[in-house]
């Protein structure tokens, strides 16, 4: 979570579909299913993928370029079958752009989500013996409805910021995403190195049946994105579970770590504020 650049990789590289065991989730790659359903930490993937074009090899800004390099890693080929009312008005396939971003989008219009929700789904198909029941059933639910769901977030990621009538508040769009990738600059490796006095007390203030490294990397993000007006740190929840490969962090460890060290505002839509009191 602090390697920004290796974070770009994870999103927009080649992921290895590979599981040892039903524990092992190297076959989703950095994405958890509350991701791949529910579009969880979506907004920070897409910030980071902004960023990494937009200033790409120390340029200046391009957001145009980035923009299209969004619209790239999104596009789902088109369907004769899709239903949505405002197909007229916005693409979702951008095949247009497959010489200009070929790793993000093939000649079909599939973007490198597209592909890689479906090379998840044909591993689990193929693998049903090393992934976990869990991931059975998501594999049905993601083949029911992803196509038209994801078309429809497709769309409203081009809705304009001025637009009279936006369905429903707080929608994520690629204006937003452009605008926050615009002002948090050249992706960056945010390593944090603890003394070894930081590191013990960092050992003793982990919950029992917590691993060290969950604190330690909640710590060093704090300290690496905290703004120099706010104690308080938005915390991508839904992107540290794709970070430690399991959703143990949100639905177990997180909520072990005792008040007095993290201070926790309410959850919404796979983010949090909290500050750090040690």
């Amino acid at each position: 979570m602090l390697n920004e650049i290796a974070e770009f990789e994870a999103y927009t590289s080649e992921v290895k579909y590979f599981a040892e065991n039903k524990y092992d989730s190297t076959y989703l790659g950095r994405f958890t299913f509350d991701t791949l359903l529910k579009f969880e930490g979506l907004s920070r993937i897409l910030t980071i993928i902004a960023r990494g074009y937009m200033f790409k090899n120390g340029a200046e800004p391009n957001i145009d370029y980035a923009r299209q390099a969004l619209q790239a890693w999104c596009s789902i080929p088109d369907s004769k079958k899709s239903s949505l009312k405002e197909d007229w008005r916005y693409k979702t396939d951008f095949k247009d752009l497959h010489d200009t971003f070929p790793e993000l989008v093939d000649e079909n219009g599939c973007g490198w989500y597209c592909r890689h929700v479906y090379n998840v789904l044909e591993f689990i198909r193929n693998n049903p013996e090393k992934v976990m029941k869990t991931a059975l059933n998501h594999c049905d639910g993601i083949k029911k409805g992803f196509d038209s769901a994801w078309r429809k977030k497709i769309v409203q990621l081009q809705v304009s910021l001025f637009a009279l009538n936006t369905k429903g508040a707080w929608i994520l769009r690629f204006d937003d995403i452009l605008a926050d990738a615009l002002e948090m600059g050249e992706l960056k490796n945010k390593e944090i190195v603890f003394t070894d006095s930081e590191r013990q007390i960092i050992e003793a203030a982990t919950p029992q049946g917590v691993p060290t490294e969950v604190l330690s990397t909640l710590i060093a993000y704090y300290r690496a994105n905290k703004p120099d007006d706010s104690n308080w740190v938005v915390l991508p929840v839904a992107n540290f579970d794709a970070y430690f490969g399991n959703t143990s962090f949100s639905r177990k460890w997180l909520t072990k770590m005792p008040q007095e060290i993290i201070e926790r505002q309410k959850q919404s839509f796979g983010v949090c504020r909290y500050r750090i009191n040690i």
